[in-house]
């Protein structure tokens, strides 16, 4: 995990729930690895008991397995989860760029083109790896969602905190082709001031995100369906 500087706000627990998030969606803790509360504690500066708060609002989010025991894990995906988020994704992500457009400034825009530049120049080079795209994939759509609000960009990051850079889908060249292609359309339509069109290239561009990993057995989730059929539920035990 990457240290940051700077004195932790007043709430510690907001703190390290803040943290812990951002090194889930970089993919400094991977699905399924056990996050150590005594390590986190160090790591970020602070007692156990912020950290122990934390993983507890994280896991009422979703985010990770925790027992005040065993610690704590990244939740694993199961594909009715993911197919789950993606609809969410498109939908939340869909009014977010139409508010963006919205409410559009100069100098919004231009950090709009220069995060769509640096994909550009990172997909030319063939040194550039998966992770690396999808880090600068997520500055790409969080540019966007920044005109918004907090409230928008809270929302956002909270469903992006479910996959990491590691099972991203820029893998294949055609795959990231397809999806720079998007990210052509979104920015021309903020460029033009149709918010509308940035909403609907954004949920399509979403849409086909899912539809990759669907197709891609090393990154489609794979974990156990945790839904609970309710005919069943006389029939199981206690």
């Amino acid at each position: 995990m990457t240290e940051t500087t700077g004195a932790p706000p007043l709430s510690r627990t907001a703190y390290v729930a803040e943290r812990l998030k951002a090194d889930v969606a970089s993919g400094a803790i991977k699905p399924g690895e056990l996050i150590k509360q005594t390590v986190l504690a160090k790591r970020y500066g602070v007692s156990a008991t912020p950290v122990r708060e934390a993983m507890r609002l994280l896991e009422a989010d979703g985010v990770i397995d925790y027992s005040p025991h065993r610690g704590a894990t990244v939740r694993e995906m199961t594909p009715e989860t993911a197919r789950d988020l993606y609809r969410l994704r498109a939908a939340v992500e869909r009014v977010a760029a139409e508010m963006a457009g919205t409410r559009m400034t100069p100098s919004g825009l231009e950090a709009i083109r220069r995060a769509h530049g640096d994909i550009a120049r990172a997909l030319a080079d063939p040194e550039t790896t998966p992770s690396e795209l999808s880090v600068l994939n997520r500055r790409f759509h969080f540019e966007i969602y920044a005109l918004t609000s907090p409230l928008i960009v809270q929302h956002v990051e909270l469903l992006w905190a479910r996959f990491t850079p590691g099972t991203t889908v820029w893998r294949a060249p055609e795959d990231a082709a397809a999806l720079q292609a998007d990210h052509d359309l979104i920015l021309a339509a903020l460029e033009q001031g149709d918010s509308e069109a940035a909403g609907r290239h954004t949920a399509e561009h979403i849409a086909r995100a899912a539809r990759i990993r669907e197709r891609q057995p090393d990154i489609r989730a794979a974990g156990q369906d945790e839904r609970l059929d309710i005919g069943d539920v006389g029939h199981r035990p206690s």
